[in-house]
């Protein structure tokens, strides 16, 4: 079986490495918040043109401290889509804010700026944009927007780590940027961790003391905080990884062409990349009217491919008819229907992609050479 993604891979690409990194850890005898953590916050940081990282215990977490790091309070309304991972939603709940979904571009699957204009109310306080899939938002129009209404920006780039807009890494745009590391990620740890980075050292500040208790010295709080650490452990990982993001990244993008030139004719939506913008490729999301059947259709041939997200955040059990929708979400509706995620990874070899290739063709009405039946 051929999986949509395989961590282990980039674990045994760099054994040795990592091997060392979590011994010289083990060795230390120092776990929690000590000399890896602080490096790779400043290695990381730098590598998203940001001044300031600060690690966290989940991406979740990380959107988390960046929503109550701008004080909002209850009541107040940050705008976001639906089609994301619940996480969004949930960490902008767990902050004390109420959602307000958007729908999506068409042909991007990300927030829409038009929608968004049209959200904003008195009780609008920030917008947490979601680079999805690896695809960057149309940032430009949404940072003008927030300018005009005083708002902040917190980008949600926990599927984005390396993507770039207009020549800027993604996460360096907004007031803040929050990443997840979890194992499937571009740049993932062996467990959980987050990041939040930012420019503003009045907001990392705060996020420092909100991931610890409030503590700027032990055992004295500030301000009312939690425990959301990454830890020694993952973050010695991480710096062995950073060093190739980039080439991993670009392992992701060379899978991706294969992709787009085995489907180019076939009767399916291949993913379209913004102008002035790097596609990073987290996720390859093909659209069709007959999602299910292909996807049955590869898990029969060996390939499992995978829906991220069959439901729109809105339409879960647990949020459905509570949460504020702006405008209606008719894109995104469409799109939970027919999205549709090939196995791309570093590692995923091109005889692989070609064997996914060709089981896509056979169901997709295209020969072996690409051109229609």
């Amino acid at each position: 079986m051929i999986f949509c993604g395989n961590p282990g891979l980039q674990y045994l690409a760099h054994k040795a490495e990592i091997d060392e990194a979590i011994s010289r850890v083990l060795e230390s005898g120092w776990y929690v918040l000590g000399e890896e953590v602080k490096s790779f916050e400043a290695e990381f940081a730098t590598y998203v043109q940001a001044d300031h990282g600060v690690g966290v215990g989940s991406g979740t977490d990380a959107l988390r401290m960046a929503i109550e790091a701008c004080g909002l309070e209850p009541g107040d309304e940050v705008i976001t889509v639906s089609h994301t991972a619940v996480a969004t939603v949930a960490a902008i709940e767990q902050a004390g804010a109420t959602p307000v979904l958007v729908d999506i571009e068409p042909g991007f699957f990300s927030m829409d700026p038009e929608r968004v204009a049209a959200a904003i109310s008195a009780r609008t306080k920030a917008i947490v944009p979601v680079h999805i899939y690896g695809q960057t938002v149309d940032l430009d129009p949404i940072l003008a927007i927030a300018e005009k209404h005083g708002l902040r920006v917190i980008e949600d780039c926990a599927q984005a780590h390396g993507a770039t807009y207009k020549g800027a890494r993604l996460g360096s745009r907004g007031d803040l940027g929050c990443f997840s590391f979890y194992p499937t990620k571009n740049l993932g740890a062996l467990g959980d961790g987050g990041m939040v980075v930012t420019s503003n050292p009045e907001l990392a500040s705060r996020v420092r003391l909100l991931r610890e208790y409030g503590w700027e010295e032990r055992f004295v709080s500030h301000v009312p905080g939690g425990n959301s650490r990454l830890d020694e452990l993952q973050s010695a990982v991480l710096r062995v990884k950073l060093r190739y993001l980039d080439q991993d990244n670009q392992a992701r993008s060379q899978i991706a062409a294969l992709y787009n030139s085995g489907l180019a004719s076939c009767k399916v939506v291949t993913p379209a990349a913004r102008e002035e913008a790097t596609h990073v490729y987290h996720q390859y999301v093909l659209r069709t009217a007959q999602r299910d059947a292909l996807k049955d259709h590869l898990r029969e041939s060996g390939i499992a491919a995978q829906v991220h997200y069959p439901r729109p955040v809105h339409l879960q059990p647990a949020y459905q008819g509570r949460l504020t929708v702006g405008s209606g979400l008719s894109e995104t509706e469409a799109a939970a229907r027919e999205i549709l995620s090939l196995p791309i990874y570093p590692g995923l070899s091109a005889a692989d992609a070609e064997t996914i290739i060709e089981a896509v063709q056979a169901f997709a009405g295209c020969d072996e050479g690409g051109a229609p039946r």
